[in-house]
């Protein structure tokens, strides 16, 4: 993910007869509801993502003109002695060679082992099925079924081929600023307590709580647009026996320069570089215990 990058789309432009508040209503509810591990991301996002601080990595990304197809490759430059240029590399193909169905991902990484995924959306109105695969166990065959059609709700049902009762569902909800998630396993049938999250969002102003882990680990993150360009965010962990756990706070200038403190003492920098387009330089700089470290990303789309 690049930080900076969201765009409006032409509806999403404020027109002539509809208020602000109207169409940012709007926005809101056609953007959710989300999978119940995103309900937080507006704000984890300013506080974890797009922070190389270690290593140096080379990204491409090119559209082709065979039906859609995307090639993208991702480079670790000189992890080690042993080898200096260890690549993963995956492509996604949209109907290949006319099939009713898409390769969302084909990918082969540095050690030669492979991830397969496909999925088809026309199976029944509101339904897209996927499956995941390695291309190695057939056991490891993973189906997942998003259901969209009930409106404002979204319901995910994952689950191995070959034993089915080995499954992960979730639903989650959207209702005006509010959204609402419920997520569980088969653990659930022999009296575990599901994971639970909610998320509010109201002008500049966003949170979010999940309960997880048997209702006794509850993460807590909020965000606040304080001007058109910067975002503040801050998040912290507790636990039903240890207490708080874990915190950080941090802020995102121009979708371009990022900044975070934690609970342990670190800190970290970011800042990315628009060379021309398509073409992005990311760098950031961490410290802690450990002492300085730091790192490079180089991306051409």
């Amino acid at each position: 993910s690049h930080f900076g990058s969201s765009r409006l789309s032409s509806s999403d432009r404020l027109s002539p007869g509809r208020s602000a508040s109207k169409q940012v209503s709007s926005r809101i509810i056609q953007a959710m509801p989300v999978k119940f591990a995103d309900i937080p991301k507006e704000a984890t996002a300013i506080l974890n993502d797009d922070y190389v601080v270690s290593g140096y990595v080379f990204k491409t990304k090119q559209k082709t003109s065979w039906a859609g197809a995307v090639f993208s490759s991702q480079v670790d430059l000189f992890p080690d002695d042993k080898c200096a240029t260890p690549a993963k590399l995956t492509w996604k193909l949209p109907k290949p060679f006319g099939a009713p169905f898409t390769i969302d991902k084909l990918e082969m990484d540095k050690g030669g082992k492979f991830k397969l995924e496909a999925s088809q959306d026309a199976v029944l109105p509101g339904l897209k099925v996927e499956c995941k695969t390695d291309l190695a166990d057939f056991n490891k065959v993973v189906i997942v079924d998003t259901y969209t059609g009930i409106k404002d709700a979204q319901c995910i049902f994952e689950f191995k081929a070959t034993k089915p009762m080995d499954f992960v569902a979730e639903a989650t909800y959207t209702k005006g600023i509010a959204t609402c998630g419920l997520k569980f396993d088969a653990a659930v049938l022999k009296g575990g307590l599901p994971d639970v999250g909610a998320r509010f969002a109201s002008g500049p102003f966003f949170c979010a709580l999940m309960a997880t882990k048997g209702l006794s680990t509850f993460d807590l993150a909020a965000s606040y647009k304080a001007t058109p360009e910067v975002k503040l965010a801050a998040s912290c962990q507790a636990t039903a026996k240890g207490g708080l756990g874990a915190a950080q706070v941090g802020a995102v200038c121009k979708g371009l320069y990022k900044v975070k403190v934690a609970m342990d003492g670190s800190a970290c920098v970011s800042m990315k570089h628009n060379v021309a387009p398509g073409f992005s330089l990311l760098g950031g700089l961490k410290y802690g215990s450990k002492g300085v470290t730091y790192g490079c990303q180089l991306s051409i789309e």
